[in-house]
C-alpha cells in the first residue's frame, strides 16, 4: 500500500535514504510532501529501480580497448596546465647548468614568498606546482642528510631554511597541488659514478617522499653528465622507480620513457597534431637511447603501454630567472598559442615560471600568466552548441545528448567503427571558428581520422581535416557562418566513443 499526497514530483533517488518508521517506509519528495511505503513494496520499488539503472547502464556498454590509462593517469590528464618552479643557485650565478662546484653561500633570497607562487599559479589557472628539488648542481633545497650542497650551508635564514617545506606548505594552504623534479645527475656528490650513489640517490628521494606530504608527479631529466670525479652514473632505476610507488602510489613519473608520462621530444611547449598516449618502451632507455623525438612527440599508434604527452617550456627564453630577460617574457597570446598546440592537441602543459633573487615571481611573468587566463576563460566560456541538435548514423540518438552536457563521466559511443557522422544544427545561423572534440580515454583512444564541415546552404565545405582526438582536441578553422556542422570520424583502431563536444568562436585566434 502506497500513501501520498503529490506522486508527481517523486524523486526516486530519495527511496535510497528513506527513513524507516515501524513498518513503512517515508521518503522526502519535496519539503513539504512525504510518501511512504510497506516495506515490502519499497524493497521491489528498489529492485526495479535497480534493474531499469543495470539496462540503462548496459545500454551504453563499451569493450575497452587495450591499453588503457590507469585511473591515476586520467586524474592526470584532466589538470592540463601547472607551473614548473627552476630555483636554485643558478638564479644567483645567472647560470643555466650549475657546475656543482659553486659556493652554496651564494643562495640567499632575500623575500622568499612560495605563497606569492601558489597563489599566482592557483589565479592562473594551473593546477599545480613542480618544484626543482635537485637540479643537476647537486644543490638541494632542502637540508638533506645525504649531502653538504644544501640549504643548510647557505647563507639564507643562518641555513635553518627549507624551500620544499615553505612551498608544500604554500600550496596546501592555497589549494593546489605539488610535485618534485629530483635530478640523477648530481655534478656535486663525490660518490656520484659509483655504486653507492644509488643507494645516496635512493634516500634523498626517500626523505622528499616521505617528510612533506603527497605530490602529483615525480620529474625525472634525462641528462647524465659527469660528476665532480670525471665519472658518469649508472642509475638503477627499476629501484628508483619501484620505492618512488611504494612511498607515494599516486604519483605519476614523467621521462622519456614514462613510466607515466613521457616527454614530448621539444621544450618549445608543443605536441604534434597527431599525438598517440601510447608508447612502445621496449630497447629505449632515459636520456641517450631514448625513443626518437618524433616518436616521444607524436606516440605510437600502436604502442603497447598508455604513457600520455607532457609538453614543457619556460615563461622565458631561460629555465632559471635573468634580469636581462625581464622584456623577453612570452605574451599572453604566444601563452594561449601554446596551450592550443600542447593541450589542444590531447596531452598537457608545464610552464616554467623562474622566481628571481628575491625569491618571489616577478611582475612581468605574473602580468603575462593573468592574460594568459583571460585569454583562456574568453575564449571557451560561452559554448555555441547550447540549444543545438545532435543526430548521428549510427549509435543510441537518445545518449547523443551527453555530448554537450559538459560532464566528463558522461559519453556517447558509436556502433560502427569507420564512418561515423554526426550532424550537429543550430536553431539559427551561428559564426564559429573552433570545434573541442573529447574521446572516453578510459575506453581507450580510438580515432585516426576525422573532418568537420560546415553547410553553406547548398553543400557541406571541409573546414577542418584530423587525425588523432584522444583527451582533448581543439580544432580551429577560419571564421564560419552556418547553422549546421558536419563531424564525420572516418577512421578508427575500434568503434569510436566520445564524452565531449563544444563549438566557440574565438577572437583571439
Amino acid at each position: 500500500m502506497i500513501s501520498t499526497t503529490n506522486t508527481s514530483n517523486l524523486d526516486f533517488v530519495n527511496l535510497f535514504t528513506a527513513e524507516p518508521q515501524g513498518s513503512r517506509v517515508y521518503a522526502e519528495i519535496n519539503s513539504n510532501s512525504y510518501i511512504s511505503f510497506s516495506i515490502p513494496i519499497m524493497r521491489n520499488c528498489l529492485l526495479l529501480i535497480s534493474c531499469l539503472l543495470t539496462t540503462a547502464l548496459f545500454s551504453q556498454s563499451v569493450k575497452p580497448l587495450p591499453p588503457l590509462p590507469s585511473k591515476v593517469q586520467l586524474k592526470w590528464h584532466e589538470k592540463e596546465f601547472y607551473l614548473f618552479i627552476h630555483f636554485g643557485p643558478n638564479t644567483f650565478t645567472d647560470k643555466e647548468w650549475g657546475e656543482g662546484n659553486e659556493d652554496p653561500s651564494i643562495f640567499n633570497p632575500t623575500a622568499l614568498d612560495c605563497e606569492q607562487w601558489a597563489r599566482i599559479a592557483k589565479k592562473a589557472g594551473a593546477k599545480g606546482i613542480i618544484l626543482t628539488a635537485k637540479h643537476h648542481d647537486g644543490f638541494c633545497l632542502w637540508p638533506s642528510k645525504f649531502s653538504t650542497h644544501t640549504v643548510r650551508e647557505s647563507k639564507w635564514m643562518d641555513g635553518k631554511g627549507d624551500v620544499v617545506k615553505a612551498l608544500s606548505n604554500a600550496c596546501k594552504k592555497i589549494g593546489i597541488e605539488m610535485g618534485v623534479y629530483i635530478s640523477p645527475w648530481d655534478r656535486n656528490h663525490p660518490l656520484y659514478g659509483t655504486a653507492a650513489y644509488n643507494d645516496i640517490y635512493l634516500s634523498s628521494m626517500k626523505e622528499l617522499l616521505t617528510n612533506y606530504g603527497k605530490y602529483f608527479e615525480l620529474w625525472w631529466d634525462g641528462a647524465n653528465g659527469e660528476g665532480p670525479n670525471g665519472k658518469k652514473q649508472q642509475y638503477d632505476f627499476h629501484r628508483f622507480e619501484d620505492s618512488a610507488f611504494k612511498w607515494q602510489p599516486q604519483l605519476v613519473i614523467f621521462s622519456d620513457i614514462g613510466p607515466s608520462i613521457r616527454w614530448c621530444g621539444n621544450e618549445n611547449g608543443t605536441i604534434n597534431s597527431t599525438n598517440w598516449n601510447l608508447l612502445d618502451t621496449a630497447g629505449f632507455k632515459r636520456g641517450h637511447g631514448a625513443p626518437p623525438t618524433d616518436t616521444l612527440n607524436r606516440g605510437n599508434v600502436n604502442g603497447k603501454q598508455w604513457i600520455p604527452a607532457e609538453a614543457d617550456v619556460s615563461i622565458r627564453p631561460g629555465w632559471f630567472y635573468h634580469a636581462k630577460e625581464d622584456s623577453k617574457v612570452k605574451t599572453p597570446q604566444t601563452l594561449f598559442n601554446l596551450y592550443l598546440r600542447s593541450v589542444g592537441n590531447g596531452g598537457n602543459l608545464l610552464l616554467n615560471v623562474p622566481p628571481d633573487r628575491t625569491g618571489r615571481i616577478n611582475a612581468a611573468d605574473s602580468a603575462s600568466l593573468m592574460g594568459f587566463r583571460a585569454l583562456r576563460e574568453s575564449a571557451f566560456t560561452t559554448d555555441l552548441l547550447k540549444g543545438a541538435k545532435l543526430t548521428a548514423n549510427t549509435g543510441d540518438q537518445k545518449t547523443l545528448a551527453n555530448l554537450t552536457d559538459h560532464n566528463i563521466q558522461t559519453y556517447w559511443s558509436s556502433k560502427q567503427q569507420d564512418n561515423t557522422q554526426i550532424v550537429i544544427s543550430f536553431p539559427k545561423k551561428t559564426e564559429l571558428n573552433t570545434l573541442v572534440l573529447e574521446e572516453m580515454i578510459a575506453y581507450g583512444q580510438r580515432v585516426s581520422n576525422f573532418t568537420i564541415e560546415t553547410f553553406d546552404g547548398t553543400q557541406y565545405q571541409t573546414v577542418f581535416t584530423g587525425t588523432t582526438i584522444g583527451r582533448k582536441k581543439i580544432a580551429s578553422f577560419k571564421k564560419q557562418e552556418t547553422d549546421k556542422l558536419r563531424v564525420t570520424i572516418g577512421g578508427a583502431k575500434a568503434a569510436p566513443v566520445l564524452r565531449e563536444v563544444s563549438a566557440y568562436l574565438i577572437s583571439s585566434l
